[in-house]
């Protein structure tokens, strides 16, 4: 299955076939849009003049020339220097620990727990990040530990639109869309109710 995550040719082709670009674009996926999240690593990647991020070179990299390449213009996001540290924190892991192969962290997981304890302490990503990425590489990628379905909670039930785990076309885009401003708004709702 092809990803539609950036909704760019060339750069869900990069999320598809780099498994730390599709890693970096997870963890880019806050306080900005989705498809400019899965978008950055491709922008990322051009400045580095590389068809494949490599996490060690990235680890390796001058931290305020990082920076630079984040801030662009365009920035890869809106908080450029927060999320170049991020990134090359992220880089470090994975070249220390996984051998450079981000793959591996998905790749060697016996159960869906154990790959949700190794999302969840990947530097930019938090329980539900966690479980998101985990229900992507399910039902998307084909990574499926035994239990991962329930490891990825909500974002892992089949025939719901969630989270990005659920985006493979525009149709489903609109649905997650829907489903988001659903919650945000049950949420105000909520948050009003408890302060009268």
């Amino acid at each position: 299955m092809s990803l539609f995550l950036a909704q760019d040719a060339d750069a869900d082709a990069l999320l598809d076939r780099d498994p730390f670009a599709l890693l970096m674009g997870m963890m880019l996926d806050q306080q900005i849009p989705m498809e400019k999240a899965f978008f950055g690593p491709k922008l990322l990647a051009e400045r580095m003049g590389v068809d494949r991020l490599d996490p060690a070179e990235i680890a390796r990299h001058d931290p305020d020339t990082f920076a630079k390449m984040f801030a662009g213009p365009p920035a890869i996001h809106r908080f450029p220097g927060a999320m170049a540290a991020r990134a090359q924190a992220l880089a470090r892991v994975v070249a220390d620990e996984y051998g450079d192969d981000a793959a591996m962290i998905w790749g060697a997981a016996s159960s869906g727990e154990q790959l949700f304890k190794r999302l969840s302490d990947l530097p930019g990503f938090g329980e539900q990040k966690a479980r998101i990425f985990l229900a992507l590489l399910g039902k998307q990628r084909g990574v499926r530990p035994r239990g991962w379905r329930a490891a990825a909670g909500p974002f892992g039930e089949d025939g719901v639109y969630h989270s990005v785990a659920d985006v493979t076309s525009e149709e489903s885009l609109q649905k997650v869309r829907a489903f988001k401003k659903e919650m945000k708004a049950a949420a105000k709702e909520a948050a009003r109710k408890s302060s009268r």
